[in-house]
């Protein structure tokens, strides 16, 4: 069992291996915590002798010409004031390689998918630079899109609805997206231009893919589909079977801060990067060429699915010849941050306060004490550790568990 202290009260909480925590005063301190509910707070960064336009492209600038106020344009249009998957309204979360607007639920199946086919961002939570923006207009938002993976989506299959099972999302989502299902043949994005839709549909319906096809185009649509499902079906099955059904709890930013005195695997040196591993998502920093006590400072997002899994941490070096060498490891229950920031999701406290410690001990990988905190209605937690399965090297890292009302 793991000691919990909570700040500016004499009980004690006992923290589960698990995670659960058997609070004495846990009644206490919720019963002491009222209502409120707040975004993540959009911040504008002014420095000294800079002019308006001598700006990082990283900073957030919320004028109508800025990212966000450009983004707030996109998410104006019509079609993309409702997910594209569902059709909940007032989606606030992207899929950038996709080019759509989701709702958060919709989110947490696409993170699933893995970044290779859908890199998932918010429009309230993450920094966004101009060339993300001219990304997601160029792909013409959630009609444009819709048009595309949705052309021969059969005319009795129902998508699913804002309150749909996540069984159901997640079928959906991958048929759509990964297995590509319902897509038209020749990869084509029909124009939305008013006049132009019936010409490209026309356009379509006579090209050469569809000359092997049935005349009917209904029956021709409904004949593609089966065939493309029958082609797919393991494939799919197997899918189902290694990622599940999974329910998302909320999300976990992780930023890799740095890394501290790491393993030689060149010559003299290593290009170390980290990879994040979270049930069947994956993520990865950037590479740091030829340096042993790297800074990252980079922010990573990954959902939390129910149950809970480790969130696992794995330090590579880069290599250009051959496989990329290990360089350790680490493994982190996030049950404990997670129940913090479940119990003060609702917090009025505005101070600083400590929730609790992991203390460092010989039976786990701490360098030092994880002090979970809350912070400007943010629960966050500090972490050093030590890499297993290597000769030497430590990691700092922060996170932060952001829960589904954000």
């Amino acid at each position: 069992m793991i000691l919990m202290s909570f700040e500016g009260d004499d009980s004690f909480g006992l923290l589960r291996k698990g995670g659960e925590i058997e609070a004495r005063g846990d009644d206490y301190y919720q019963k002491k915590i009222a209502v409120i509910r707040g975004h993540a707070m959009q911040m504008t960064t002014h420095q000294e002798n800079r002019g308006p336009d001598d700006h990082p492209a990283c900073f957030h600038f919320v004028g109508p010409s800025g990212p966000l106020g450009r983004l707030e344009n996109l998410l104006s249009q019509p079609a993309n004031r409702f997910c594209a998957d569902c059709g909940s309204p007032d989606p606030k979360w992207v899929s950038l390689s996709l080019g759509v607007f989701i709702c958060i639920k919709c989110s947490g199946v696409h993170r699933s998918l893995g970044a290779h086919i859908s890199k998932v961002l918010s429009v309230k939570l993450d920094e966004w630079t101009d060339e993300q923006v001219d990304s997601l207009s160029d792909g013409g938002g959630n009609a444009a899109v819709n048009m595309r993976y949705e052309a021969f989506l059969p005319e009795n299959f129902k998508k699913p609805r804002p309150d749909s099972s996540i069984e159901e999302r997640s079928d959906f989502i991958k048929r759509k997206y990964e297995l590509q299902q319902f897509s038209n043949s020749n990869g084509l994005i029909i124009s939305t231009t008013p006049g132009s839709l019936s010409k490209t549909l026309q356009k379509t319906v006579s090209s050469k893919s569809f000359e092997k096809q049935h005349t009917g185009l209904r029956h021709g649509l409904g004949h593609a589909f089966r065939n493309s499902w029958r082609r797919k079906e393991s494939e799919q099955k197997a899918i189902k079977k290694t990622m599940g059904m999974v329910e998302f709890l909320g999300l976990i930013k992780v930023n890799i801060i740095r890394g501290t005195n790491l393993a030689v695997r060149d010559v003299m040196t290593s290009d170390p990067y980290v990879i994040l591993n979270m049930g069947h998502q994956t993520m990865k920093t950037r590479v740091i060429k030829s340096n042993l006590n790297p800074v990252w400072n980079e922010r990573l997002m990954l959902s939390i699915p129910d149950p809970i899994p480790p969130l696992k941490l794995q330090v590579y070096d880069k290599d250009t010849f051959s496989t990329d060498d290990r360089m350790g490891e680490a493994e982190i229950d996030i049950q404990p941050l997670v129940s913090a920031a479940k119990a003060y999701e609702s917090s009025t406290i505005s101070e600083p306060m400590q929730l609790g410690k992991w203390l460092a001990s010989d039976d786990n990988t701490l360098v030092k004490d994880s002090i979970i905190s809350l912070d400007n209605g943010k629960v966050k937690q500090e972490i050093t550790l030590r890499l297993q399965n290597v000769e030497r090297g430590e990691l700092e890292i922060e996170l932060e568990c952001v829960p589904l009302s954000q």
